[in-house]
């Protein structure tokens, strides 16, 4: 009996969500104010202790208090202010020890490294910077000036290719989670919102909506929606909530947009041209039922298809009408 085992292999992001194992955790200090009071303290009883060597010239006592004086300093490293939105997560020797989020002056082990984290809101547009390179008299290349940001240029689900950016949102939930699962969780939001981006354009026509009614241009809060939806699978292991996400930019891209405006004023036209017809032949509907109605006249077949074409003629045309006005026979 032959036994088949399906072995089905786990996502990026499975694979990343699986091996962050750091989840951040509470550290609560020493309060600041307390330890800077007996900081100073000590501070002026070793003066005193330096004084007394230097009177008595009591060299040990001296030392003593050289030791303790550069013992204080060391001491006084220990000390860090967090802010308003913002958090420090603290790595003793290799060890996570914990994240401060509380505001205040705080003390601890100077020994122990301090990672300021800002937790503010971010906002973030995706698309490459233009660069420029600066050159000296010489023509050496000093360095290059970042100019403004150009969309992502994608091809749409008709494979046209379209100029496309989106807005995205977003802030750090977990900070142990931000610092030690990626190596740079900034750059790590924005190379994933470029490519969920590519990604969900490549899945919509850019102006024919598809079976659900959805297109790039006009379901712009759907797209921002899935974009959303898409950039929480992907960021869910690196600490980073996604609070929204929007298209900013879109258009054809400059090759193909002469085109793509001429089908569009063609198809434009075309509508106008059907509105038209159709309020044209209503219009002469009525007038028929109207003068049958009021028995104004009597028209033969041969008069009425007369009467029809002249009045198409003149609701549809783009001229304005030329009356001809029959006086009688000359004889």
């Amino acid at each position: 009996m032959t036994t088949t085992t399906t072995i089905s292999m786990p996502s990026a992001n499975q694979k990343l969500i699986g091996e962050a194992k750091f989840k951040e955790l509470p550290f609560l200090p020493f309060s600041g104010g307390f330890i800077l009071t007996v900081w100073c303290i000590l501070l002026l009883l070793v003066i005193a202790i330096f004084v007394g060597g230097v009177k008595e010239q009591n060299a040990p006592l001296g030392v003593l208090a050289v030791v303790s004086f550069l013992f204080l300093v060391i001491c006084a490293i220990g000390f860090f202010v967090v802010g308003p939105n913002e958090s420090r997560v603290l790595v003793f020797f290799g060890t996570y020890r914990g994240t401060v989020r509380k505001i205040g002056f705080h003390w601890t082990n100077p020994f122990t490294g301090r990672t300021r984290m800002t937790l503010r809101v971010r906002t973030f547009e995706t698309g490459a910077f233009d660069t420029e390179a600066v050159k000296d008299a010489t023509g050496k290349v000093i360095r290059e000036a970042t100019r403004s940001r150009h969309p992502v240029k994608v091809n749409d689900l008709d494979g046209n290719p379209i100029d496309i950016a989106a807005i995205v949102v977003w802030r750090v939930v977990d900070t142990a989670e931000a610092l030690f699962a990626v190596q740079d969780y900034v750059r790590y939001v924005e190379i994933q919102s470029e490519s969920a981006l590519r990604n969900l354009a490549s899945r919509y026509h850019y102006d024919y909506a598809d079976a659900d009614g959805a297109s790039l241009r006009g379901s712009t809060d759907l797209v921002g929606a899935k974009l959303k939806e898409e950039l929480d699978g992907r960021l869910g292991g690196a600490g980073v909530e996604v609070l929204e996400s929007r298209i900013s930019s879109l258009s054809y891209a400059p090759e193909i947009a002469a085109a793509m405006l001429q089908r569009q004023q063609a198809a434009a036209v075309v509508a106008a041209r059907f509105k038209i017809v159709e309020g044209a032949v209503s219009m002469v509907e009525l007038a028929l039922e109207q003068i049958a109605a009021k028995n104004l006249a009597t028209f033969t077949t041969e008069q009425k298809s007369q009467m029809v074409t002249n009045l198409l003629v003149v609701l549809v045309s783009e001229r304005g009408a030329q009356p001809v006005v029959q006086t009688g026979n000359s004889g």
